[in-house]
């Protein structure tokens, strides 16, 4: 804590402002109260605008600190950003990594970063861009903020997760006209709109400025009435636009302006359009109509630099530099001023945003009760492990009414068309031939994207969900399932682990040729398991799968892929001999004794077919051989290479030496994956025996599984000979 007022740090204050002894003598958001009373209020209104330019204000400030950070994208909607918070709508969400520092000041002014140790502005610029301080981009450590922002469109799949499971709480997403060429955006609110017609209780806010990151966005020759018929033929019922130039009487040049370049009484009167359409828009949302909120504004309006130029500070934009020195005098606030601001943004929706967004607390879980697990006989009838694992997604459906299994490419598909029966596909059409009603819990949107960013959102937001994809299409909703397990290893609080089910392994896609065998996305994981919270999983056949699954809905803050194939295989290991290998990485399935010892270490189902072959040849000749199944390889790691101590929810659970030369040592070593060599990293850094690996190549067109693997040289004879020439 500390005794000095929380503006310390600023240097430029106004003695006075206009209209202050007027507007400014008393807090529009009364004691007691969180919200303004009215949006047509004219004190309301004034310190609507009093906000706007004190978070232009610390953006500038905060960035030309470090000479570095993105001021201008959020100066153009920060009026907009001030009439939420007035209204009391705090959950505020962005697309848009960039607008950062402008957030950061929101929560700030509300007092949350006073839980992360910055009390005053001269806290906030020194620990801004700064380890264990304000990162460049939103991410999940932050108090106060809902949601990690970098890769555009992103943001409204948590903005989609938080209507669904908070009915009657709005949540206001930014994004900003240079991501609205993202494709996903769109289709993604389509999708989830005709899905859940009555979750309308999020509100897309569009900063319509002209401007992308270095040069004009590609959005900005659309006509107004171009931009109203784009989102009305998106399917947006409720289109509200304002315009700044409408308000304009400083006859600024283009269709984009800076409103803060208006006389005093003409930034009221936008201030109040401003504020108007937010309440109009928000309103709207919560009752049932899906509602975009457009503001048309120049970009970096109220900064040092207009349009692109104002994106990003670079090495010279400092403090005292003099078109830095004048932004800041020209929004320069009385400290009169500042303190009703701070007053208003900590009464806004009832307090610090610390203590009352809804991702502050954890959600509560419905308990799962018993599993309904099906230990199948080894050696019995080959089973596929997806449709085993279906049958748990359905108990945990029916149980946990805010769980739902998300996939772009068909349950049915990928083995598990158990779950569509159980659970039904969501769709506004009753049909029992496909399984589907409008109370389903399966979310079938064509895009990867949309099923990664609503499966993923959730877990971020504290439900449990399950994104399914055949392995080669899941490349596409990668990068969002990224963005949240990152953020899960430093959220402040526990939540589900984002868990995954990848099938369809390319080596069963011989016939569609390279289209569908993109099993490089291992090496994603592959690089993903240093993070500390990331494990991918590998069963081996149906019981396996299905004590991967179980393991993975005890977890938290993880993101855990299972991947499995969906071909009947046999049945190899009992429940027990999974839960070691998930302790310890992997299982013996086949040990003999010969006058020399091959390891084969095995990643996946369907490549253990050629190593068990492998296996006579070797034993034929006097050889003996060990058959390990990887199924937790990030156990496989050393506890340095991995950096897990920083993780919420630590897991620090890591082999030994004894324990891996138990499963590893031997005369030879040959690591064997369908997929990329890199998941067979922490085998190879760890092995001091003469060894090898195998696995993929490329994708081709073949007749079976058998000629595919051949054609990426995973055969019999070739893991024999190479494990003879190791010998």
């Amino acid at each position: 804590m500390t005794n000095s007022p929380f503006y310390q740090g600023i240097q430029y204050f106004k003695e006075d402002l206009p209209h202050f002894a007027e507007y400014g003598t008393e807090s529009a958001i009364a004691q007691g109260q969180t919200a303004i009373a009215s949006a047509t209020d004219k004190k309301a209104v004034y310190q609507t605008l009093l906000a706007a330019d004190a978070l232009r204000y610390l953006t500038l400030h905060i960035t030309a600190t470090k000479q570095s950070g993105h001021p201008g994208g959020f100066a153009s909607i920060a009026d907009a950003i001030a009439a939420l918070v007035m209204l009391g709508h705090k959950n505020l969400i962005t697309e848009v990594g960039h607008h950062a520092p402008g957030f950061y000041s929101t929560v700030f002014l509300d007092q949350s970063l006073e839980k992360m140790g910055i009390y005053t502005v001269e806290d906030m610029g020194k620990r801004f861009r700064e380890m264990h301080g304000l990162l460049g981009h939103l991410s999940g450590q932050i108090p106060g903020l809902l949601n990690p922002a970098g890769p555009l469109g992103q943001g409204q799949h948590f903005a989609m997760a938080g209507a669904k499971l908070h009915p009657g709480t709005l949540f206001p997403v930014t994004i900003g006209d240079g991501g609205l060429g993202e494709p996903y955006i769109m289709s993604s609110f389509g999708h989830f709109n005709t899905a859940y017609p009555q979750a309308t209780n999020f509100l897309p806010i569009l900063v319509w400025n002209g401007y992308s990151q270095e040069h004009h966005s590609m959005v900005s020759t659309k006509t107004n009435e171009e931009m109203i018929a784009y989102w009305q033929g998106n399917g947006f019922q409720e289109i509200i636009l304002v315009n700044a130039k409408d308000y304009d009487d400083s006859n600024q040049a283009g269709e984009y302006v800076d409103s803060t370049k208006f006389s005093f009484a003409k930034r009221l009167e936008f201030t109040q359009a401003v504020l108007e359409a937010t309440d109009k828009a928000a309103k709207s949302a919560l009752g049932g109509k899906l509602t975009v909120l457009i503001v048309k504004q120049l970009k970096g309006a109220g900064v040092h630099k207009t349009g692109s130029k104002s994106h990003n500070l670079y090495p010279g934009d400092s403090l005292d530099k003099d078109y830095i020195v004048s932004a800041l005098q020209e929004r320069a606030l009385s400290k009169e001023a500042w303190e009703l601001v701070r007053t208003n943004f900590s009464r806004a929706n009832g307090g610090p945003n610390v203590e009352v967004a809804v991702t502050e607390k954890e959600l509560p879980l419905p308990d799962l009760g018993t599993l309904p697990l099906t230990e199948y006989a080894v050696g019995g009838d080959k089973i596929v492990s997806t449709t085993a694992m279906g049958e748990l997604v359905v108990h945990v459906g029916k149980q946990d009414p805010n769980f739902i299994v998300t996939n772009a490419d068909g349950n049915a598909a990928s083995g598990i068309n158990n779950i569509n029966i159980g659970l039904k596909i969501l769709h506004p059409t009753t049909d029992e031939t496909y399984f589907q009603q409008p109370q389903g819990q399966v979310y079938e949107p064509l895009s990867e994207d949309a099923c990664a960013g609503l499966a993923v959102g959730q877990a971020l937001f504290g439900a449990r969900s399950l994104w399914c994809s055949y392995e080669s299409f899941a490349i596409n909703g990668l990068p969002i399932w990224q963005t949240v397990t990152q953020a899960m290893a430093e959220l402040r609080r526990e939540t589900p682990s984002t868990i995954t089910l990848f099938t369809a392994g390319a080596l069963e896609q011989g016939r569609n040729g390279w289209t569908h065998q993109r099993p490089e996305i291992e090496n994603y994981f592959a690089g993903m398991m240093r993070n500390g919270n990331v494990f991918p999983l590998f069963p081996c056949d149906a019981n396996s799968t299905q004590a991967c699954y179980e393991w993975a809905l005890n977890t938290k803050n993880k993101g855990i892929t299972i991947t499995v194939s969906k071909s009947p295989l046999p049945i190899l290991t009992t429940f027990d001999q999974t839960k070691e290998a998930l302790e310890k990485g992997g299982v013996i399935l086949h040990e003999s004794e010969g006058s020399k010892k091959v390891v084969f270490a095995v990643i996946g189902d369907m490549t253990l077919i050629p190593v068990f072959e492998a296996a006579k040849a070797l034993e034929s000749e006097g050889i003996g051989v060990r058959i390990v199944s990887i199924i937790n390889p990030r156990r496989l790691y050393r506890p340095t290479d991995v950096a897990w101590e920083t993780c919420t929810a630590k897991d620090g659970n890591f082999l030994d030496d004894a324990g891996f030369e138990a499963l590893f040592g031997g005369d030879a070593l040959v690591g064997v994956t369908g997929g990329t060599s890199g998941m067979l990293e922490p085998i190879m850094l760890r092995s001091n025996v003469k060894r090898d690996t195998f696995a993929w190549k490329r994708g081709e067109t073949t007749a079976s599984a058998g000629e595919l693997m051949a054609f990426n040289g995973l055969t019999a004879d070739a893991l024999t000979t190479r494990a003879k020439g190791l010998l």
